[in-house]
């Protein structure tokens, strides 16, 4: 679960970070770079579509400035995948709530803008 999010950070089961972060398979992974910054692409989460889930969550950023790429969406779509692209804040309270009643979820959350 996801304790808190504010701008620029981001606790999750007791631990703070303040880079953007992934979550796959339950484990959190930190430093989460994108080859063009504000820009997800399908490589940029290549570990999380390998890893199957049924949910994909990307939080966009305080002020919703990331963007996933088209290609992102068709391959989620054609994995069977829901994608679910919202501001970090509510990202988060999503994650949450769908965390209570689904394990195979996978997110990647952008702290700042």
């Amino acid at each position: 679960m996801i304790d808190t999010y504010s701008f620029g950070r981001i606790v999750i089961d007791g631990k703070s970070y303040s880079n953007d972060v992934k979550i796959v398979n339950g484990t959190v992974i930190p430093d989460w770079r994108r080859k063009k910054g504000h820009f997800v692409d399908v490589n940029d989460i290549s570990d999380i579509l390998e890893a199957g889930p049924s949910v994909i969550i990307i939080g966009t950023g305080d002020s919703g400035l990331l963007r996933a790429s088209e290609e992102v969406g068709k391959t989620a779509d054609k994995q069977g995948v829901r994608l679910i692209e919202e501001k970090t804040g509510r990202a988060v309270e999503i994650f949450n709530e769908m965390a209570k009643t689904n394990s195979n979820i996978a997110a990647g959350f952008h702290l700042t803008c």
